[in-house]
């Protein structure tokens, strides 16, 4: 089992945080489907921002999810350590810091993964808020890219001096900056991270299926996987590659009435969260990444992206997956599709 800090995880497969898609109904949702832990979206330190209704969205918690992970962005130490307290305040059980976002908003601020060009300023913050959080009994994560570019791959030192500084957890996406989400995935720094490091490391980047899930940690040596963009749509991945790595065998695609149900439960928690005219506006991504390989998907998909209130936009599903119900319509197995991409 993974431990981070004084959290005892029940498997060692994670959801990673990801902007715009890792709120409160999609955690709640991936933590019912089997992820071990989940992590919030990145909020900044600026705390200008705080009373941001996108803000106040990111910081809503749900006290049934344990250990409360979230993310924080920022390029000044004692700003990111004043954050790290008032999230604490607000319900975080653990502090993760932000060193591998390569938008190139949050880049251009110094923070994200453009902290990995200045190893000084991001051990600083790493020391800052670790300083924040040790008093209140608050493990502190890393996640980091494997550099900015391919000529600078220095997740190992930083990596090393970020245990030193007192990290409980590090996870390493494949990718410099310089890649953003192009090309593949490479796991050979996040092996050598592992080979170097005591505490948790944790591998992310493509890892989209089960046998995929169990090569990259023969690959790598890794505590725990962490899993982004393969989730959209698919959140039952958590337990297929959970089931998968503790018995060795595949877990059948759930029934499509199965999926039109958490769906449906998701939606009613996305509206309830987001209000009438902004949630069925943010709902369509999730609509759209859970229909997108199924038969009709797409047209479906454009379809809905013209309906403006959230009734129609639930009728829309229920119709839609009624139809493939009827038609005995089976949901592609877990080794037979390739990782969905945002659209």
């Amino acid at each position: 089992m993974l431990q981070i800090g004084p959290y005892k995880l029940p498997n060692r497969v994670a959801l990673a945080p990801m902007a715009g898609v890792t709120d409160l109904p999609f955690r709640r949702l991936c933590s019912q489907m089997g992820a071990g832990l989940v992590v919030a979206e990145m909020i900044s330190s600026n705390p200008q921002l705080r009373d941001s209704a996108k803000t106040l969205w990111r910081s809503r918690h749900d006290a049934e999810i344990q250990p409360r992970s979230v993310q924080i962005a920022g390029s000044e130490p004692a700003a990111m350590a004043e954050a790290a307290a008032y999230n604490v305040a607000r319900g975080a059980q653990i502090i993760d810091i932000n060193m591998g976002c390569p938008a190139k908003k949050v880049c251009n601020k110094w923070a994200g993964s453009a902290l990995m060009q200045d190893e000084k300023l991001a051990i600083g913050i790493v020391e800052a808020v670790v300083d924040a959080c040790a008093p209140r009994g608050v493990p502190v994560t890393l996640k980091m890219r494997s550099g900015w570019c391919a000529a600078a791959r220095n997740a190992l030192a930083l990596a090393r001096a970020a245990e030193s500084a007192g990290v409980a957890m590090v996870a390493v996406h494949g990718r410099t900056r310089e890649q953003g989400y192009g090309g593949e995935a490479e796991y050979d720094t996040v092996a050598a991270v592992k080979a170097a490091l005591q505490v948790p490391v944790v591998a992310n980047g493509d890892i989209d299926s089960p046998a995929k899930a169990a090569a990259v940690l023969a690959r790598t040596g890794a505590d725990a996987l962490m899993i982004g963009r393969a989730a959209m749509g698919r959140p039952w991945i958590f337990r297929e590659i959970a089931h998968y790595l503790t018995h060795g065998e595949l877990l059948l695609p759930p029934p499509v009435r199965e999926v039109q149900g958490w769906l449906t439960a998701h939606l009613h928690q996305h509206y309830t969260l987001y209000g009438e005219h902004t949630g069925v506006r943010s709902a369509r991504k999730h609509i759209g990444w859970a229909v997108g390989t199924l038969p009709g998907g797409e047209a479906f998909r454009a379809a809905m992206n013209a309906i403006d209130d959230c009734r129609a936009q639930l009728l829309a599903v229920t119709d839609f997956f009624d139809g493939l119900a009827d038609r005995h319509v089976h949901l592609p197995a877990a080794n037979d599709r390739q990782t969905r991409l945002a659209a």
